[in-house]
């Protein structure tokens, strides 16, 4: 059996976990190449003496060198490097089969486009890399060949829905539609004047994943989903009204594909990261992920309903940005991820976080995407007018 190197990118986030602990149950089938830790230097370092991988990357020198000599105490022998570059180093290396593209954010991009462009079989839980770069990105999947394979629990049980034809078009294939589902987040039910006064501990409080600060807030907000609709039409070549968004609080039926001929496919599963992981680790194959079979009798109930747009404006202002086209997902993203931290840290409020964005994507008309340079500048002009509209207000 043929041994895959495997490098994981965000090591020491949720999905870096739960990605070392579904290789850790195939050790005959699945190495560690590298992994990247931004912070959490303690469990990067457990990582290491655990997995023995050849490279870790950090963010910078200091971290490298503490990370070195705790390494070279316990006997690991895994080399530590730092910086962008280091990062597209290991996606890119000839060594490396599998990509899991896990860093949060814009600082996911480059190196996930790096091993996009080397050929990799790139599993991409980094939505917001598509989402910046859309087309740039799936041209050069196209051009180099490489496997591209959701993580997202939606876009892979989209995926396991969709025929394997799918490339040709949705409307060749015989898909009407596509139906993302979405938990609704903690403030789901809480009426629309509460939200003004939430604060960070509710917001990242979700009530059926254990995710990362950033992601849980994304998800509060809907604006988790908004990028989501924007990342499935890239993935699968689909128009923003043809992704019909359906809330689901309990997070069993993870999407849906809806068929001209009266038939809709989900996937169903329990929410467990681990099931979409193994599932593109091993595609075509299915592998033992440790997630618990599903009990339907248990569950006992599967609830739907449309999201309210008055609650969670961020869907809105995705589906506009998506629209637009160009540079508007950037911005859109970039204001969003501005927002995010300012609402953390204490400079802002829950509600603030769209009227920041909507700021954003006003002041900003979209332009046609020209190269991976132009979407970064669009990317850093977009912060700059972020920063610019909480400075405003004191």
């Amino acid at each position: 059996m043929t041994v895959s190197q495997v490098t994981v990118l965000g090591a020491t986030g949720s999905i870096g976990v739960n990605t070392l602990d579904v290789i850790a149950r195939h050790p005959n089938e699945y190495r560690v190449y590298a992994l990247s830790g931004y912070s959490r230097m303690d469990v990067l370092a457990e990582q290491c003496a655990r997995h023995r991988p050849a490279y870790a990357v950090v963010a910078d020198d200091v971290q490298a060198a503490a990370l070195q000599q705790v390494l070279h105490a316990q006997d690991v022998a895994t080399e530590v490097v730092y910086g962008e570059q280091a990062l597209s180093d290991v996606a890119a290396a000839t060594e490396v089969d599998v990509v899991m593209a896990a860093i949060v954010g814009a600082a996911g991009l480059r190196p996930t486009l790096a091993a996009v462009q080397a050929g990799k079989r790139v599993l991409l839980a980094n939505k917001e890399a598509l989402v910046m770069s859309g087309a740039l990105f799936m041209q050069a999947v196209r051009d180099s060949g490489a496997q591209l394979l959701p993580i997202d629990s939606e876009h892979n049980a989209i995926f396991q829905c969709m025929p394997t034809n799918y490339a040709e078009g949705l409307a060749p294939v015989g898909v009407r539609r596509i139906l993302l589902t979405a938990s609704g987040g903690p403030f789901r039910e809480f009426n629309i004047d509460q939200l003004a006064g939430v604060t960070p501990a509710q917001a990242c409080a979700h009530p059926n994943w254990s995710m990362g600060q950033k992601i849980s807030v994304d998800s509060a907000s809907m604006m988790n989903k908004g990028l989501e609709l924007i990342e499935a039409c890239w993935l699968f070549d689909a128009r923003p009204d043809q992704v019909e968004v359906v809330v689901h609080p309990q997070s069993v039926v993870h999407s849906l594909v809806d068929y001209v001929d009266g038939s809709v496919l989900a996937q169903l599963g329990n929410p467990d990261m681990r099931t979409p992981i193994a599932h593109a680790l091993a595609w075509p194959r299915r592998i033992d992920s440790g997630v618990s079979a599903l009990d339907l009798l248990t569950i006992a109930r599967l609830d739907f309903q449309a999201p309210d747009d008055r609650r969670f404006p961020c869907l809105r202002l995705a589906r506009q940005a998506a629209a637009s086209g160009g540079t508007a997902c950037a911005i859109l993203n970039a204001a969003n991820e501005v927002a995010v931290a300012a609402f953390l840290s204490g400079r802002m409020g829950f509600t603030d976080i769209p009227v920041m964005i909507e700021y954003a994507l006003n002041a900003m008309p979209s332009e046609t995407v020209q190269d991976l340079d132009h979407i970064l500048l669009a990317d850093r002009m977009a912060r700059e007018c972020a920063e610019r509209w909480l400075a405003a207000r004191g």
